[in-house]
């Protein structure tokens, strides 16, 4: 097992429980990175929330689902919780010191600290987006250097319940494709302006490490750097009306980002916008006024594969099927959704350590609905994807009260997830490597 975060934690530990003998390695202290401050297991870098509990959010139902699978991360924030509302805050060091002891406590793991440089098998690649340069180079280079990605430019994905279609045209700029594959949302010259303005002001992201300042490549440019460079910058970049019905002075273009038509990519919009700036500036486009947001975008420094590209559905080397990788270097976001990808290769390696084949839950769960993402989406548009109502597998005669929509799509992954934790249980391996 190569890496004591939060996947590694989750994936030494579900392996120990079935029985297999793991070395868990961790660099810290002997190597510390450029955001570490500690050299404790598990350290929690960014924020110290796992976000929402609830069902009706999509961390809520995730969080259901690994409890499920018998999350050890989730016992040890349990433990560790301090007062966040209907979110999963924790005191980061309580956190941490508990996780670790835990895992140091199971007579079936071994910490060993120290630098990896080579990928061994069989095992657990959880290394995170602070991989270090000589294993990422090890990674490249049985993957392919194409596969490993140094840097998201991610742009905000809509839910297609939330927008206002009275507002929005359907057409394909020049009518490529099928003619009509993206919705198009019209502004008018005084709508531009003002929407360029209040991007010039938006509160950006300033980044906290400078491990996570990105240099911006020309073609890849966050969408408020581009209206910092004059107001008709964007009319002549993603918000080009030219090629597109009507006579709008600008466009937005929605594409779409599933097979059922649930998520929708506001296209070329990547930025280091603020959350609530990204709220109050993108519900002014037409259209999108209630706009629920699937993802924010955002632009950072993140070590990550091109899973489908590189990895087997159960994400392992397309050549090993015992070299699994898990957590954010599979190009999840988050850390309860690095946390379940852990959990799930652990007890997948367990499975084939002894011959069984892996297990993967269905699309109609949220870590399953994941994994399809992980594993269907096309390899040159593939960006790093949080846990979110729109990839999963849509109802049947779904209720329009989004509220009710959620609470069936919650009801039906818990079912099929303890059906999917049974079928596991049954075929619970015991094994010593």
């Amino acid at each position: 097992m190569v890496g004591g975060g939060l996947a590694g934690c989750e994936a030494a530990w579900a392996l120990a429980e079935r029985g297999v003998t793991v070395t868990l390695h961790e660099m810290r202290p002997v190597r510390m990175t450029p955001a570490h401050q500690t050299e404790t297991l598990a350290e929690l870098v960014c924020s110290n929330t796992f976000k929402s509990v609830e069902p009706l959010h999509a961390h809520g139902l995730l969080k259901a689902e690994m409890r499920v699978l018998g999350s050890i991360v989730l016992q040890a924030a349990d433990e560790a919780r301090i007062p966040g509302g209907s979110a999963l805050a924790v005191d980061r060091v309580a956190f941490s010191k508990g996780l670790e002891a835990r895992v140091l406590g199971h007579g079936n793991i071994t910490v060993v600290r120290g630098e990896v440089t080579q990928l061994p098998t069989p095992a657990i690649i959880a290394t995170g987006p602070l991989t270090s340069d000589a294993l990422a180079t090890a990674i490249a280079a049985r993957l392919g250097v194409e596969s490993l990605a140094f840097f998201d430019a991610i742009a905000p994905i809509v839910s297609a319940d939330s927008l206002d279609y009275s507002r929005l045209f359907k057409a394909s700029r020049y009518g490529k494709g099928g003619g009509d594959d993206y919705w198009n949302a019209p502004l008018t010259r005084s709508e531009y302006e003002a929407f360029v303005s209040a991007l010039i002001r938006g509160e950006q992201y300033v980044p906290g490490h400078e491990w996570d300042n990105v240099a911006y490549f020309e073609g890849c440019l966050p969408i408020e750097e581009m209206a910092q460079r004059g107001m008709e910058t964007l009319r002549f970049g993603p918000m080009k009306p030219i090629g597109l019905p009507g006579d709008a002075y600008a466009v937005v273009q929605l594409r779409q980002e599933d097979r059922a038509g649930q998520m929708w990519n506001l296209v070329g919009f990547q930025t280091r916008l603020k959350t609530a700036a990204q709220q109050r500036i993108f519900r002014t486009i037409p259209g999108l006024e209630q706009a629920e947001f699937l993802r924010y975008g955002s632009i950072h420094r993140n070590s990550y594969l091109n899973a489908p590209q590189a990895l087997t559905p159960h994400l392992s080397a397309k050549d090993d099927p015992r070299l699994l990788f898990a957590g954010q270097l599979t190009g999840v976001e988050g850390y309860t959704e690095s946390a379940a990808t852990g959990m799930l290769a652990g007890i997948n390696l367990a499975r084939l350590l002894v011959g069984e084949e892996p297990l993967i839950p269905p699309p109609t769960t949220m870590l399953g609905s994941l994994y399809r993402y992980l594993r269907e989406t096309e390899p040159k548009r593939f960006q790093p994807m949080n846990a979110n109502y729109g990839l999963m597998e849509p109802l049947e005669n779904a209720p329009k009260d989004k509220f009710k929509k959620k609470e069936a799509l919650a009801q039906r992954a818990m079912a099929h997830m303890e059906e999917f934790a049974r079928n596991a249980r049954d075929h619970r391996v015991h094994c010593v490597s």
